[in-house]
């Protein structure tokens, strides 16, 4: 069976791909395919669903499968990948124009508008009769308790639905917790923060009249040595302990527990960013620095961007301390809730409905399926050139020794429409760059617009890529 699965899925890419179809073509129904064929229903849907997570087709449910748009267009382009000279100039003036392919780090898959289990979450949040009152400044109570128990089973993190805040996402929840620090007395608070880091995140901390103090990575995270040896004081250190941002790596245990000692030396607290924790590929998980946290250092900032989409705009806070929750309930109830209660209602009944769950596996094995597209052509780029952060989340960084410079193979990318990211912007504002490289995502591309953006990333790097 896994044969015929095979067999029919090459076959109908190199019809699709062949010109023979236009655009918004019809397929067969599955059962008519199925029947033609001799294999089973069940194997036909199997593989238009390949398709379409391949970019290949589009499902319309209820309606049926149709051709995608631009695959002649993309056919053309890889058939046409030779040995090209490596002289930059050259190999942008060889890569063939097609349409624009953003890699912009960490954008998930767009495809959640459909997710079935969303849609009717959707539909019953708005059939609900709408409260005269608008939300509670922690959020909506059921909403705070699913995600209590999801941190306890997924994370380890023993918290209460008392312990959350529901934000707007990472940038708002760090804002809130800024300004409930500087209600505490921390005029303005220093912030160690990774270098290279977030860039995001070091907007929010001045615009939220904080000071973002650079402090080296190493070996997957903050250098807690580094850190201890910085002069000043600080009320936080910022952390991406689940997965690096941008270059990758876990932060050791040994270095987690580093960190809740120095927070409780110097009264300081941990802001645990846990970013892309959800995405192991085949990595284990470690404990959060939240669920080995006693003596409540620990501020756990979640965001539901990655796991679902940016447009939702909601994400949680866990803060154990009460004094500190108090205060940014405080400033909470000053400014307002600003998560609709519509979209915490809808995605109180996601979480509850297990759709968040079927979710998280479904889009994990499209992320893994795609990872191994950019390790498969990471491995022809020759010895100077060293992928990273690919053992979880969405994003990928490749630095290398020697021309062409991050900034000019940006550029040259960016003309032929593939969009990256030079790894010095990772780096905080008058710190020079320590390595050459470039950051680039993979979740939210079909894998027609990554194998494109893949071959003209090897193309300036190193050398052709030939996709089996």
């Amino acid at each position: 069976m896994r044969r015929a699965r095979e067999h029919l899925t090459e076959h109908l890419r190199a019809a699709l791909l062949s010109g023979r179809v236009a655009a918004g073509d019809p397929l067969p129904s599955s059962r008519m395919l199925a029947s033609v064929v001799g294999i089973s229903r069940g194997t036909v849907v199997s593989v238009y669903e390949d398709l379409a997570g391949e970019g290949y087709v589009v499902i319309v449910p209820g309606s049926g499968t149709y051709v995608a748009d631009g695959l002649a267009a993309h056919e053309a382009a890889l058939s046409a990948v030779t040995a090209r000279p490596k002289e930059p100039q050259a190999i942008a003036a060889a890569l063939p124009a097609r349409g624009k392919v953003n890699l912009s780090p960490g954008s998930p898959a767009t495809n959640f508008s459909k997710n079935r289990d969303w849609v009717a979450a959707w539909r019953s949040a708005v059939k609900q009769d709408l409260p005269g009152l608008p939300p509670l400044a922690a959020g909506n109570g059921q909403l705070r308790e699913l995600i209590a128990n999801h941190l306890r089973t997924a994370r380890g993190v023993i918290c209460t639905p008392n312990d959350i805040i529901v934000t707007a996402g990472t940038s708002d929840g760090l804002a809130l917790t800024l300004q409930a620090q500087r209600s505490q007395g921390h005029e303005q608070p220093r912030i160690a923060t990774e270098n290279p880091g977030y860039p995001t995140a070091r907007r929010v901390i001045s615009a939220s009249g904080g000071t973002p103090v650079p402090i080296p990575v190493l070996n997957g995270g903050m250098d807690p040595d580094a850190l201890r040896r910085a002069p000043g004081t600080f009320s936080a250190a910022l952390l991406t302990p689940s997965h690096q941002y941008p270059l990758g790596g876990r932060l050791p245990v040994a270095a987690r527990l580093d960190f809740l000692a120095w927070a409780k030396e110097t009264g300081a607290v941990n802001f645990e960013d846990d970013y892309d924790s959800e995405f192991r590929h085949g990595a284990p998980l470690l404990p959060a620095i939240a669920s080995l946290d006693h003596e409540q250092r620990v501020v756990l900032i979640g965001s539901y961007s990655k796991t679902l989409t940016p447009w939702l705009r909601c994400g949680y806070l866990v803060i154990p301390d009460p004094e500190l929750r108090g205060h940014a309930l405080r400033v909470r109830e000053a400014v307002g809730q600003p998560v609709s209660g519509l979209v915490q209602t809808a995605l109180t009944e996601f979480m509850r409905s297990g759709g968040l769950q079927r979710h998280l596996v479904r889009v994990g094995r499209e992320y893994a399926h795609r990872r191994k597209l950019v390790i498969a052509a990471a491995e022809a780029l020759g010895s100077h050139c060293l992928l990273e952060a690919v053992e979880g989340g969405l994003h990928a960084a490749i630095t290398w020794e020697g021309s062409p410079h991050a900034d000019q193979a940006v550029a040259l990318l960016a003309e032929q429409g593939v969009e990256v990211a030079s790894l010095s912007k990772y780096y905080h504002e008058g710190s020079p760059a320590m390595r050459n490289g470039i950051v680039f995502g993979y979740g939210a591309p079909t894998d027609l617009q990554l194998r494109h953006a893949l071959d003209g990333i090897n193309a300036v790097l190193g050398g052709p890529i030939h996709f089996k």
